[in-house]
């Protein structure tokens, strides 16, 4: 997946200050992104203050290591089956 050049912060600064008052079109501008890119980054981080999105990226990095662990576990288990079949 791309990674967006805009940090947390600075997405959760172009909503508030579109929030504020500022028109969506010269936010959008100001920071070169289109209109569909601001949308989609207020859908993920409407709301929310810094320390949100910090603990959000922290619960979302322990989840992908969580999945890695579970896939390996998964073919561990694989691999000793099918080892086990052919044995008897």
């Amino acid at each position: 997946m791309k990674r967006s050049r805009f940090s947390d912060e600075q997405i959760i600064g172009m909503i508030k200050e579109q929030e504020a008052g500022t028109p969506t079109a010269q936010v959008c501008r100001k920071y070169g992104i289109s209109s569909a890119s601001f949308y989609k980054y207020k859908a993920k981080f409407g709301g929310m203050d810094v320390s949100d999105a910090r603990k959000l990226k922290a619960l979302e990095e322990e989840n992908a290591k969580l999945k890695k662990l579970l896939a390996e576990t998964m073919l561990d288990n694989a691999i000793l089956k099918d080892v086990a079949a052919k044995k008897w």
